[in-house]
C-alpha cells in the first residue's frame, strides 16, 4: 500500500456526521459501553443513573424543565412566612439555582464519612459540574485508580492533595503524585439532602 500523497484529499471516513465540533472526554473503562449505547440512542434527554465502582451517578437531561416556585422577601428565623403575594421578592427555578451547565452536570450520592466536616453526609446527593477548572479549596468528585470519591482539592508546598474533612482520623490526605491513576471528575457545586 502507498502512503497518500501530500497534497492528496484526505480519507474522513472516522469522523463524525455533521458541522457540529467534538470534544474528547475521559471516563472509566467500566462506563464505555453504556456511553457508546447512549450516544448511539434517540433519546439522549433521558438519561438513565448510571453505575460505576459501585457508585451511582445520575445524569440530568440536557434540557430541563423549568419548575419555579415563589422566594419570598420575608426573611425566617424560626418559621414559616406568610404566603402573602406582595411578599414575593421574585419565581425561583432549583434548575437554574442548582445547575449552571446542564450538559456537564451530574449527580452522585455520598457514601461514608470522610467528609463530613464539609457538611457532606452519607447519603447526601451532590450536584456536580464537569465544565469548571478544579481549583485548591474546591470540593471535587474524583477517580482514583478507578474508586470514586469526593474529596476537598488542596495545594500545599508545590504538590496538590485530595483531603478529607473528617473527625476520624483513619482518613488521610492522598497525594497526587505521579503514577497515580487520579481523574477529577468535576466539582461540587450543591448538596441535597432530606431532612
Amino acid at each position: 500500500m502507498n502512503p497518500p500523497e501530500p497534497h492528496a484529499p484526505r480519507n474522513t471516513g472516522g469522523r463524525p456526521k455533521g458541522d457540529e465540533p467534538t470534544k474528547v472526554v475521559r471516563l472509566p473503562v467500566s462506563l464505555a459501553d453504556r456511553a457508546r449505547a447512549l450516544l448511539k440512542s434517540d433519546n439522549l434527554h433521558e438519561w438513565p443513573q448510571v453505575q460505576a465502582s459501585g457508585t451511582q451517578f445520575f445524569v440530568p437531561p440536557a434540557h430541563l424543565q423549568r419548575v419555579e416556585l415563589p422566594l419570598f422577601s420575608t426573611r425566617v428565623r424560626a418559621g414559616f412566612p406568610s404566603p402573602a403575594d406582595d411578599h414575593v421578592e421574585k419565581r425561583l427555578d432549583l434548575n437554574e439555582l442548582c445547575i449552571a451547565h446542564p450538559e456537564a452536570t451530574f449527580f452522585v450520592r455520598v457514601s461514608g464519612d470522610s467528609m463530613t466536616r464539609a457538611g457532606l453526609s452519607d447519603n447526601d446527593i451532590l450536584v456536580v459540574d464537569r465544565a469548571l477548572d478544579a481549583q485548591p479549596g474546591m470540593i471535587v468528585v474524583a477517580a482514583i485508580n478507578n474508586e470514586v470519591t469526593v474529596k476537598r482539592l488542596a495545594r500545599r508546598r508545590g504538590r496538590f492533595y485530595l483531603d478529607p474533612e473528617s473527625d476520624n482520623p483513619s482518613y488521610q490526605p492522598i497525594e497526587l503524585k505521579e503514577g497515580l491513576d487520579c481523574v477529577i471528575w468535576g466539582v461540587v457545586r450543591h448538596v441535597v439532602r432530606k431532612l
